[in-house]
Formats: C-alpha cells, structure tokens, sequence
C-alpha cells in the first residue's frame, strides 16, 4: 500500500514540476523579466553615474551594495557555524569523541 502513495505521490510532483516548466519564459525572450526597465537603467547608465570603469563591479558596489553586504554577512555566519559544529565534534588530539 505504502509503495501506491509513494508512486502516486512521485506522479503528482512530476506534474507539478512539468506544469511550472511549461509556464517559463523561452530563453532569451525579451518579455522574461529579467528584461525589464530596472535592467535597462543599470545597462544604460551604470558607466556614467557611477564612474567605473566595469560595468558589473559599478553595479555590485553602487547599485546593490546593501544586497551584497547583507549576501556576505550570511555567507560568512554560515561559514562560522559550520566551522563551530564541525570543530565541536573533535577532541584536541584530533579524535572524534
């Protein structure tokens, strides 16, 4: 009986999955909205109101620099918290205990 759930349950979010993938955008399309107005105004003028001489540093460092500030700071936590997990678990002999 459990193996009818299981199946059902794996047809179910194989459905699902088909329906979200039929519902993308076509790569490269101009209506993805990846390709709207904010887009444009960074490409169109990242250069000249940041003064950078790369487009895509003026746009990490100028225009999305809290964002990025905030991405480093939860990589850097995550980093530390596993670190801590993982040095808790060994002794000073380096044997786990």
């Amino acid at each position: 009986m459990s193996n009818k759930i299981a199946i059902a349950l794996l047809v179910c979010i194989g459905v699902v999955v088909l329906l979200a993938i039929s519902e993308l955008p076509l790569y490269g399309s101009p209506d993805t909205p990846a390709q709207n107005y904010v887009a444009e105004r960074y490409i169109e003028g990242a250069l000249s109101d940041t003064g950078a001489l790369n487009m895509v540093a003026a746009i990490v460092i100028d225009y999305r620099a809290y964002d990025t500030l905030i991405e480093t700071t939860v990589l850097f936590t995550a980093i530390i918290a596993v670190f801590l997990v993982l040095k808790k678990g060994t002794d000073r002999k380096g044997e786990h205990k």
